[in-house]
């Protein structure tokens, strides 16, 4: 780990996800958040609640105006998540990943995770660390009402 941003090594796992389309990131994140929330609350087809996890991820690409927002599915849920009945929310299966991370404070505007992003990216080509360009992922920790001590992260997929 370096001061600046870590290496982590995340397992295969399954994460709910939606895609919104054609929204500014800050709206994609909120209609987004609430439709897996839906689902989380017991829009599934076993009508059951799930607990909420964190980070709520949001896959950006570069150039593109599609945002897929994520919730990550409970350890408890992983084998057999219930199915969403929402038509725009699915499971998905992340593959392992080595995945470098950035982590800031504060409250996390779309322009200040951009800008975070930037500087993980610049960090990573001077140091000579191969990684995914064409996107990146947001994670947010908190809830919108802590005030505090927030934890916020931007990553990068190692190549």
């Amino acid at each position: 780990q370096a001061k600046d941003y870590e290496l982590r090594q995340y397992e295969t796992a399954k994460w709910v996800s939606t895609v919104i389309r054609g929204e500014t990131q800050k709206e994609a994140l909120r209609q987004g958040f609430w439709k897996l929330f839906h689902y989380i609350q017991g829009k599934n087809e076993k009508e059951m609640k799930i607990d909420m996890t964190v980070p709520v991820t949001c896959l950006v690409k570069r150039g593109c105006a599609d945002f897929k927002v994520s919730f990550f599915v409970p350890f408890e849920h992983q084998d057999s998540p219930p199915p969403p009945t929402d038509s725009d929310v699915f499971i998905e299966e992340r593959k392992a990943a080595a995945v470098f991370v950035r982590s800031f404070s504060g409250f996390a505007s779309t322009e200040k995770y951009a800008e975070e992003a930037e500087v993980l990216a610049r960090i990573l080509r001077n140091r000579g660390q191969p990684f995914h360009e064409d996107f990146f992922y947001t994670a947010g920790y908190d809830s919108p009402f802590k005030l505090f001590n927030r934890h916020n992260e931007v990553w990068y997929f190692k190549k």
